[in-house]
């Protein structure tokens, strides 16, 4: 088996792997969906508790690395792993444009994957919020889940969807990356570098926010709401779904499914559909 897939070998592959999404059972895509919600969490929460405290010390852009560093973890346990990612899952777009699958079909896996990864965000929520983890560092950690929460509540609606774009054309391409290796570094490595990118630049992953901000909502209801200056206001469930969630996943799907799979296949699969 050759060490790397060039692009087209790895287009193909999507190709297939879109075909075998679509034969998994509803009971298959929520057991693996609440799993990948799960691990994507635990690279949020990661990131949370290794940089509550770093800005101030090494600076806003060291922290942003080493967020994006850590939080990478969360895709390789979904990837090496097995699991089913909703934002992951756009590049079903690439075997939906080339008549490979049904866009019924497509749709009917975003639909399970994504509720079964915000039960599964969900679930790791009340986990950390019982271990009690964000006490940590005098509760510096919760301070700081809860002002990330915030931020992400304060965003402007276009400013949420374009950040979304961001995030999915990267974690698509770490998709897509990984995928063009056959050994498990090669696919840590090709993992690694997008997701650092896209935490690191700030953009929105659906996903992430889904433990982001439940985790931010709970904290407020705690003594910690008295110890930021913040307007909590926004950081509501509607605040949630209207003000991120929402043009987060539209953007998601923009920058996954057109961005890397239709434009991907239109690249390196068209012409071999057509002859």
């Amino acid at each position: 088996m050759e060490a790397f897939n060039p692009p087209r070998k790895i287009a193909e592959m999507v190709s297939e792997a879109t075909q075998a999404k679509c034969n998994l059972s509803w009971v298959q895509l929520v057991i693996l969906g609440m799993l990948a919600g799960v691990y994507i969490g635990f690279g949020a929460e990661l990131s949370t508790i290794v940089t509550y405290d770093m800005s101030e010390r090494l600076g806003v852009g060291m922290a942003r690395f080493m967020a994006g560093s850590v939080f990478s973890v969360g895709l390789m346990l979904v990837v090496i792993g097995g699991a089913e990612l909703f934002t992951g899952n756009c590049l079903m777009a690439l075997g939906a444009a080339g008549g490979k699958i049904k866009c019924t079909k497509m749709a009917e896996n975003w639909f399970w994957v994504y509720f079964a990864n915000f039960a599964g965000s969900l679930l790791l929520v009340g986990l950390i919020f019982g271990a009690g983890l964000w006490k940590v560092g005098g509760m510096g950690v919760g301070i700081s889940a809860m002002e990330i929460a915030w931020s992400k509540c304060n965003l402007g609606w276009w400013e949420a969807f374009f950040r979304g774009i961001g995030c999915n054309w990267l974690v698509c391409l770490a998709v897509w990356l990984a995928m063009g290796s056959s050994s498990i570094v090669g696919k840590i490595f090709g993992i690694y570098f997008p997701i650092m990118a896209f935490v690191a630049s700030g953009f929105e992953h659906s996903v992430a926010n889904m433990y982001f901000i439940p985790m931010g909502i709970l904290l407020k209801t705690t003594a910690l709401a008295a110890r930021t200056n913040l307007d909590l206001s926004n950081l509501t469930w509607a605040g949630f779904l209207v003000r991120n969630l929402v043009p987060v996943t539209l953007g998601n799907i923009v920058g996954g499914a057109f961005f890397v799979g239709i434009l991907y296949r239109l690249a390196y699969l068209k012409k071999n559909e057509n002859s």
